[in-house]
């Protein structure tokens, strides 16, 4: 059959128009990214990646919703989850960061309890590792481990106290005791080791701290025994006699009151079980 040019016209221009709308198609879906999705498809998109433990993409996902939209609702909440996102990705300098801003930022949100509990996580989950730290005597890292264990009781701590009622309190409570245990022990190392080597002042300083400052902590006793052999050192016979009463009337199973001369060697960190609560 026989084209005439009109119907070669015809032709040529609806697949013109085909190729073109193509093309638009395909340029449009091109551009529908994180630069240019809707700040509600946004959100869904940084929001999936995180439940998919895609921390990364979350993290870049949130970032850009915050940039382009800085205030609002979606900005709000994906602040707290980008905060999450970090602190998951093993990014705790820029979780802690994030989450900070946004507690002196809203102060009153909704979700601010939330927000003191992930801070104290961030700090918690920085110390990973501390038991077998303290154990090989890596003083530099464990003193500066003591920093960030002191920070996430304070979280804790804040957090049980303007909000004793949040879903978030009892889990901080039970990480605040873990805390004060890991703290105590810390000092009871450092009392051990100037006993040993006989700076009696010393030990005697970091057991009374322990005395004063963790009077719940288990390693009080152990402060105890410490105090009373520094001060029969330092020839102060009748606070050591003191000290040891007090020890005796609260621990009385405590193996300095049947063996003076503990402890007899360094001491290894107590047993202790891993922390295992809920993130």
């Amino acid at each position: 059959m026989r084209v005439t040019k009109l119907q070669a016209f015809k032709v040529l221009l609806v697949l013109a128009v085909t190729v073109s709308m193509s093309a638009c198609s395909m340029f449009g879906h091109k551009k529908d990214n994180i630069d240019t999705m809707p700040v509600d498809k946004l959100y869904d998109n940084a929001h999936t990646s995180l439940t998919k433990a895609d921390y990364s993409a979350a993290t870049k996902a949130y970032q850009r919703l915050i940039a382009r939209f800085p205030s609002g609702d979606y900005n709000e909440q994906a602040q707290l989850e980008l905060a999450y996102s970090q602190y998951k990705d093993n990014q705790p300098d820029d979780a802690y960061s994030t989450i900070n801003r946004f507690i002196k930022t809203y102060p009153t949100h909704k979700h601010v309890d939330y927000a003191y509990y992930l801070r104290g996580l961030i700090n918690f989950d920085r110390t990973a590792g501390i038991i077998e730290r303290v154990v090989q005597r890596n003083e530099a890292q464990t003193r500066r481990d003591q920093g960030f264990n002191l920070q996430a009781f304070d979280d804790f701590s804040e957090l049980t106290r303007r909000f004793p009622d949040s879903a978030y309190a009892t889990d901080a409570r039970q990480r605040m005791i873990y805390l004060r245990n890991v703290l105590a022990q810390f000092e009871i190392n450092v009392a051990e080791f100037y006993l040993r080597n006989k700076a009696y002042i010393a030990s005697a300083n970091r057991a009374q701290y322990v005395i004063e400052h963790y009077q719940q902590a288990p390693q009080t006793g152990d402060a105890l025994a410490i105090l009373t052999r520094s001060y029969i050192a330092l020839d102060q016979p009748k606070l050591a006699e003191q000290t040891r009463q007090v020890l005796a009337l609260n621990y009385p199973s405590h193996p300095y009151l049947t063996d003076d001369k503990w402890p007899h060697a360094p001491s290894t960190l107590r047993k202790m079980i891993p922390f295992s609560g809920h993130h």
